[in-house]
């Protein structure tokens, strides 16, 4: 697992060789987590409200560049 950027509540990572979609884990604190489509942004699977994890959503915005080429560099 590779963590890409940790925030107070949570951290956002990527796993290798990780099944398709292209996206990312956002892991709470307290294990908690969401699967985020980097394509939309649009939560895969997990049960944590938006509202919880609204500065990593955020960041994830402005570095979707970021996030699709990870994706690529880690899963080719």
């Amino acid at each position: 697992m590779a963590v890409l950027i940790r925030f107070r509540c949570c951290t956002v990572c990527m796993y290798p060789d990780d099944h398709p979609p292209p996206h990312f884990h956002i892991r709470m604190k307290d294990g908690r987590e969401l699967l985020v489509a980097i394509q939309r942004l649009a939560v895969v699977a997990g049960n944590v409200p938006l509202r919880e994890v609204d500065e990593a959503m955020a960041w994830a915005r402005e570095n979707r560049l970021l996030l699709k080429g990870k994706w690529r560099e880690m899963n080719s």
